[in-house]
């Protein structure tokens, strides 16, 4: 049987380390790639095809949640295993429906993350014991299962928002984009616009809630 090939992503070297030490113990796993944040999460996704993702949240650039939307829309074989240091219904809500596998806490145990590798790798969906399904069920019943204003933005805004949030000027954006001012200024009015929020610091607030970014950075 061949090895389950994973890719590690998290922004903190340290991290990727630890893990890279915990998954090379394992019996039957490979790891093939290590990724800083969301964008070089789908350059070496598209380049070593993975089985797994160890997918962190709080990336900079592209968030790990966008990033988990991307790489399942483009490569609906591999599966993706959302790491989290919140168990936060909000996040685990927004990574299943990114469409992660799994959700794994970064306090869980070596036997744990072995555990989560292997179910996703078959096919299965993850989450922390923690994570229960009745805390799932709970928020999905109290939103009325309708879409939020969150769902209803586009993948652009959703990346503009993440920005926004970490402090980056309307010319920086621009730059990191390759668009103009102009558009970057239109796609933030939209934003305010599409929810309800009207100032700046609203926006980042937001993008915390969301999981978009992080209240560290």
């Amino acid at each position: 049987m061949s090895a389950i090939r994973v890719l590690l992503a998290d922004d903190h070297t340290l991290v990727r380390a630890g893990f890279r030490t915990l998954l090379e113990s394992l019996p039957g796993v490979e790891v093939v790639a290590e990724a800083g944040d969301g964008r070089e999460v789908l350059r070496l996704s598209e380049k070593y095809r993975p089985d797994v993702i160890l997918m962190d949240i709080a990336m900079p650039g592209l968030n790990g949640l966008e990033a988990t939307a991307r790489v399942t829309r483009a490569s609906p074989h591999c599966r993706v295993i959302v790491l989290s240091m919140h168990l936060n219904e909000e996040y685990v809500l927004q990574a299943l429906r990114a469409g992660a596998s799994g959700y794994l806490l970064k306090d869980s145990g070596p036997t744990e993350l072995e555990i989560a590798v292997q179910a996703v790798a078959r096919g299965e969906t993850y989450l922390s014991p923690p994570v229960s399904k009745q805390v799932i069920a709970d928020y999905v019943q109290r939103v009325g299962g309708e879409e939020g204003p969150f769902k209803r933005l586009t993948p652009r805004q959703r990346e503009v928002l993440q920005l926004v949030a970490e402090g980056h000027t309307t010319q920086e954006i621009a730059h990191k984009l390759g668009v103009s001012v102009k558009t970057i200024e239109t796609h933030r009015a939209g934003l305010m616009e599409r929810l309800d929020i009207h100032d700046i610091a609203g926006l980042v607030r937001y993008a915390i809630r969301v999981g978009l970014a992080s209240a560290e950075r």
